[in-house]
């Protein structure tokens, strides 16, 4: 079973098995809660995309840079980053690295520089669109665009809700979980009302979910409440494997494809891909 799912997962024909969007889609995966899964979603939600005939572009905007390092991209000091495209008007295709071993995935990674980004973007003209026209005129067709959002409500993240169409947010099963939710929907609605109309939330992922206490179905039972249908039916569960991949500079689909946590990761890209393609009448 877990070859077959293996198997599934990796999709070692290279067939495009999620259908592609009619309109290239901007997505940021945003919480201002740390700790709830937004890089992991991103890396794996991204992989999984790229390795089902998507063309996929990540934006690490975490100055921590742990999307980088979850795609094995190296983002030491130095390294042509997000940063100099905010700043210093950079182009984007310059400043992208291609992910080893995945041929549709690209990154632009994150150095340490994005720490003092918020305080310097200050002072610069049109300071919450930087973001946006930088991905306007990337060169190459592409299909996804998954932003990787910091943990915070600060100027970074509010470029990425500038420049996306849709966010997804990742909450995980636990007592905490819907804390601070309403003021990050408040934000959404704020920058939805002056400087990005198009903006909305589109996709909720439950994650860290263990079905063995009472208090993750409750949480699911709220949250499924509350949102409706934009929670995706997959639910990612607490997994040692999801843990243990970016320590290897990995996602866990290609870490281990065989694992429940990169079963779950699969089951959300093609429900998020499925979606894309009744938006747009599929590509």
């Amino acid at each position: 079973m877990e070859a077959k799912r293996a198997v599934k997962v990796l999709n070692p024909g290279g067939n495009a098995l999620l259908p592609r969007p009619a309109h290239r889609r901007v997505m940021c995966i945003a919480n201002q809660k740390g700790g709830v899964g937004k890089t992991t979603t991103t890396v794996n939600v991204a992989v999984a995309l790229a390795l089902h005939g998507n063309r996929v572009l990540v934006i690490d905007l975490d100055p921590q840079g742990n999307a980088s390092t979850g795609l094995g991209v190296d983002h030491h000091a130095g390294v042509p980053s997000i940063y100099d495209a905010l700043i210093d008007n950079v182009p984007l295709w310059e400043v992208t690295q291609q992910v080893e071993g995945i041929p549709n995935l690209a990154c632009v990674p994150a150095t340490i520089d994005l720490a003092g980004a918020e305080i310097e973007l200050v002072s610069v003209v049109a300071r919450e669109s930087r973001l946006k026209r930088a991905i306007e005129s990337y060169p190459e067709e592409l299909d996804y665009v998954l932003i990787d959002c910091p943990p915070s409500l600060g100027l970074l993240t509010v470029n990425a809700l500038v420049a996306a169409e849709e966010v997804m947010i990742p909450i995980q099963c636990e007592y905490y979980a819907l804390e601070g939710l309403g003021q990050l929907i408040r934000n959404i609605d704020l920058v939805q009302a002056h400087l990005n109309p198009r903006i909305e939330v589109s996709t909720i992922l439950l994650t860290m979910y263990d079905k063995r206490t009472r208090l993750a179905d409750q949480v699911e039972q709220e949250v499924r409440g509350y949102f409706a249908d934009k929670v995706l039916q997959a639910v990612i569960p607490r997994n040692v494997r999801v843990s243990e991949a970016p320590s290897y500079g990995q996602s866990v689909m290609t870490y281990d494809p065989g694992s429940r946590g990169a079963t779950s990761y699969f089951e959300a890209a093609q429900e998020i891909a499925q979606r894309g393609a009744k938006l747009g009448g599929g590509a």
